[in-house]
């Protein structure tokens, strides 16, 4: 039996395309989400009365409202994940000073769902909820090489975008960094989405085992060598193990990961 309500599934939608694009007027926000422009209209007054969105300027455009900050904020302290790591950032981000997150797998895409920025002048700039295709970064190796087949096969079968030269986009050589990962234990990634950025990333398990986040720490190619990224591994990983302890992973005899 189908349980979804359309009018609440559109208007979720409307709430989340403002909150990933602030700032855009109804027409844009009713042709992002197909939705036509007087049920786009009364969807977004309906959100706007409750206050989880708010309407300003001359033009009419939209952005996240009061109600929506106390959701996130309650969200914040009530997610597990986020709430748990932000010590382990914090004491990666104190010994390296340099950015650390969490990012998790949603569609094609992984998504920063906690972060500790660096004090450098020069930094990775970026923010929560921030997207990125999975098949660029060392997070979304992570993700990809403990991601289930059937999601694989459906993930390979389109075709990819080469950000740099360094990009992989060919499934053999993707087969063969997977394994590389999942035997030892983290991804690294050498300006694979941008040329100046080196990145190595370590995944984050729940109490069933399952790989639910990766944690990844940034750092501008002027800072950091291929060589010195390795030696950042160690104490991420153990950081990401501590942090999968604290959501109930328990690593059994036979697990090779």
């Amino acid at each position: 039996m189908d349980y979804n309500v359309a009018s609440v599934d559109e208007a979720l939608g409307l709430l989340m395309l403002v909150a990933q694009n602030p700032g855009l007027g109804v027409t844009e926000l009713s042709k992002r989400s197909g939705i036509t422009k007087a049920r786009a209209f009364r969807l977004l007054s309906t959100l706007e009365r409750r206050g989880f969105v708010q309407r300003s300027g001359d033009a009419a455009t939209y952005h996240l409202g009061y109600n929506a900050l106390l959701v996130g904020l309650a969200a914040d302290e009530q997610v597990s994940l986020v709430r748990q790591a932000s010590k382990y950032l914090q004491q990666l981000a104190s010994k390296f000073n340099e950015i650390v997150q969490i990012r998790v797998r949603d569609g094609f895409e992984s998504v920063s769902v906690a972060r500790w920025d660096s004090t450098h002048d020069v930094r990775i700039h970026g923010s929560v909820g921030m997207r990125r295709p999975l098949h660029g970064g060392a997070s979304g190796k992570v993700l990809l090489a403990y991601a289930p087949a059937e999601f694989l096969d459906e993930f390979f079968a389109q075709d990819f975008q080469k950000f740099t030269p360094n990009t992989i986009v060919q499934r053999t050589k993707w087969n063969e960094e997977l394994i590389k990962i999942r035997k030892q234990g983290y991804a690294t990634s050498l300006g694979e989405i941008t040329n100046e950025v080196l990145s190595v990333a370590a995944p984050v398990r729940d109490g069933t085992s399952k790989v639910i986040a990766a944690m990844a720490i940034s750092i501008p190619s002027s800072r950091i060598t291929a060589k010195g990224l390795e030696k950042l591994a160690k104490p991420l990983c153990a950081a990401a193990y501590d942090l999968s302890v604290e959501l109930g992973y328990r690593r059994s005899e036979a697990s090779a990961d």
